[in-house]
């Protein structure tokens, strides 16, 4: 047992070292954006591939907000973490870092890429001028599942805030968002 408590305390470790951000302005930190710009193209390319809904409604955002690689990890306690971007078209507004911690039954990691769409001018500007955004708490975001009825793409289509889960296989279903905190990155 002390084995597992000491390899779970360095595993924190290392993905705490490893969420680290470099200086604004210096080389690691231009390195840093066009590292997350790539993974950011590459992931909204394959949400719109896999789920024709998904570019449906980014079409018709203000802007959408792209976490391509968020992980999950823990046992018993965990926390997910993952950095990303703002796009308006195809360029980056910002950078930013999405995180959660979590208690109950966990055991394991996975990645999964998540995606936060908003739909007016106002959920954009709401969130854009908050210093820490939580979902749930400062907005609803309605969660899209592809394979949604009809009826449930009808409600996501008056939402103002739209929210996708990728995981590696496909969007993932009967997910919340809620509790998620969304800070700005100094990049």
């Amino acid at each position: 047992m002390k084995r597992r408590t000491l390899l779970l305390v360095a595993g924190a470790a290392g993905l705490a070292a490893g969420c680290s951000t470099p200086a604004p302005g210096s080389g690691a930190a231009a390195d840093k954006r066009k590292e997350i710009d790539t993974a950011v193209d590459k992931a909204l390319a394959d949400l719109y591939r896999e789920t024709p809904t998904a570019k449906q409604y980014g079409d018709k955002a203000q802007a959408i907000l792209v976490f391509p690689s968020v992980v999950t990890a823990g046992f018993l306690v965990g926390g997910s973490y993952g950095q990303g971007a703002l796009r308006k078209g195809s360029s980056t507004l910002a950078y930013y870092s999405i995180g959660t911690g979590s208690v109950g039954l966990l055991a394991g990691a996975e990645s999964k890429a998540t995606y936060i769409m908003f739909m007016t001018p106002e959920s954009l500007s709401k969130f854009q001028a908050s210093s820490g955004w939580t979902a749930g708490a400062d907005a609803s975001v309605t969660m899209v599942d592809a394979a949604a009825s009809t009826r449930a793409d009808m409600m996501a289509s008056g939402a103002q805030v739209l929210g996708f889960v990728r995981g590696q296989k496909g969007l993932m279903a009967n997910l919340s968002l809620d509790g998620t905190k969304v800070s700005k990155l100094d990049l």
